[in-house]
């Protein structure tokens, strides 16, 4: 935990954004993998994290917004927990670590719960993600669970985010960390990009050493050859000369801070001539794109400059044809980048996503797109300093979507469909940093992978 003032003023900034009711903070429990002793790695929900501090399952906070109070719900360990977890702190020392002076037993949860309502108080929760919660909230509410998320508070919602998406300087410090796992991750990914190697030993190769550096990945790493698909998870696959590998992983600091690098390697550690040319154009984007971000500036912005660097890229190597910026302004682009440049990051690798995507990355001025591509693009506001951000452009050969695509007759006016179709067992390339917005601009955090076409060869090596 970090200090206990830290908690103290995020719930006391929380109070000063909300004024009636209170909030409910449903902390998560163990979710058994096949029976209910075996249970899968313990998680703590992020946004319990954020405002009490407390890594342990089977609790719940309230913040009351009229008096000013704050309460730790739980229960204490007896003999039997303590025979096979050994011993455990109390209630009350754990709710004093985060700077709670009350706490009462779980059951105690119901009666204040069923206090306010009676007394037409409003109960403020966020949007569940997992069934235990939802079936915690519906049972506390008397309401179906399956209207949680539905029902959720959607100015608590609004206060949460507009906290957490700046970061303090202890965070920052602990998404550093994080970053250090996922360079020393990325760096052993090359190491290993072996012809005859197989994903799977390298895939469990570098979570092994999230978990040995910190507290495990913060996300199924993504590692394939088949780097066309953006989240491919399986795998199964042998590397081959000739083929590349993108690595797409993260690690989580002790804290549950997160971080999230990709890099593309060459398998047997020399770029071909094609691969090299297609390799420039996206790390043109990614470098560009953290040269021109700083507050003011918005990720959408910032992805259509991106988008625009790559359609350029393409148009010189045959591809694409027309306006660069025209293509972008019609979609053409998202044939090579069907995804966003980026995702806002912290506790939660996509921060926040939980609460909802557009709450955290659009308001009532700046809707989301339906155009595909952008629509995909999950922030869109202007960066402020103390944003975390990642900044992953790729370019991307998608045999599916190309047949489709050149099917329908689609965009030919900016897309050389006779010259792609040669290019589509390449697979695809992706480049991604972690960047800090400040006052001034913006800097990148923790130690960088190589990322250089030359860096890379050479790591491999």
């Amino acid at each position: 935990m970090f200090e206990k003032e830290v908690y103290i003023k995020r719930r006391q900034r929380l109070k000063s954004l909300m004024n009636n009711g209170i909030a409910l903070f449903i902390g998560n429990v163990e979710s058994p993998m096949n029976y209910p002793d075996n249970t899968y790695h313990w998680r703590q929900d992020s946004d319990f994290l954020y405002f009490f501090g407390i890594d342990l399952p089977g609790l719940a906070g309230m913040i009351d917004f009229n008096s000013g109070e704050d309460c730790i719900f739980g229960n204490d360990c007896d003999v039997d927990d303590i025979v096979w977890m050994g011993p455990q702190p109390l209630l009350k020392e754990l709710a004093a670590g985060a700077g709670v002076e009350n706490s009462l037993p779980l059951p105690k949860l119901d009666d204040y719960i069923n206090q306010a309502v009676s007394g037409g108080r409003p109960v403020h929760f966020l949007p569940p993600y997992r069934a235990e919660a939802k079936m915690n909230l519906g049972a506390l509410l008397r309401e179906n669970p399956c209207q949680m998320r539905t029902k959720a508070s959607e100015s608590l919602v609004r206060a949460v985010v507009s906290l957490r998406s700046i970061k303090e300087d202890v965070e920052i410090a602990e998404i550093e960390k994080a970053v250090h796992i996922a360079c020393e991750m990325q760096t052993t990914a090359m190491r290993m990009c072996k012809p005859g190697m197989s994903e799977q030993e390298i895939f469990g190769t570098i979570e092994g050493i999230a978990w040995a550096r910190g507290s495990g990945p913060s996300f199924p790493t993504i590692l394939s050859i088949n780097g066309q698909t953006l989240h491919n998870h399986k795998h199964i696959n042998i590397l081959k000369e000739g083929r590349m590998m993108v690595t797409d992983c993260g690690a989580e600091s002790n804290m549950h801070y997160s971080a999230d690098l990709t890099r593309t390697t060459p398998v047997g550690g020399r770029f071909s001539q094609e691969q090299r040319d297609i390799y420039e154009i996206v790390l043109k984007a990614n470098t560009e794109s953290i040269r021109k971000a700083g507050p003011g500036i918005s990720n959408r912005d910032l992805h259509l400059g991106a988008c625009e660097i790559i359609a350029s890229g393409l148009k010189d190597l045959g591809l694409m044809k027309g306006d660069p910026a025209v293509a972008v302004t019609a979609g053409a682009h998202a044939l090579f980048m069907p995804h966003g440049l980026g995702h806002m990051m912290g506790l939660d690798v996509h921060d926040m996503e939980s609460l909802g995507e557009n709450f955290v990355g659009y308001n009532d001025e700046v809707k989301r797109s339906t155009q595909f591509g952008l629509r995909s693009l999950r922030f869109a506001l202007p960066y402020k300093p103390g944003h975390v951000f990642t900044v992953e452009p790729g370019i991307y050969f998608i045999p599916e979507l190309f047949a489709k695509w050149k099917g329908e007759k689609k965009f030919t006016e900016f897309i050389n469909y006779d010259k792609v179709e040669p290019w589509l067992g390449f697979g695809g390339i992706r480049i991604e940093d972690d960047v800090l917005i400040t006052a001034g601009g913006s800097r990148m955090l923790g130690k960088t992978a190589p990322k250089t076409g030359e860096e890379i060869e050479e790591a491999c090596r």
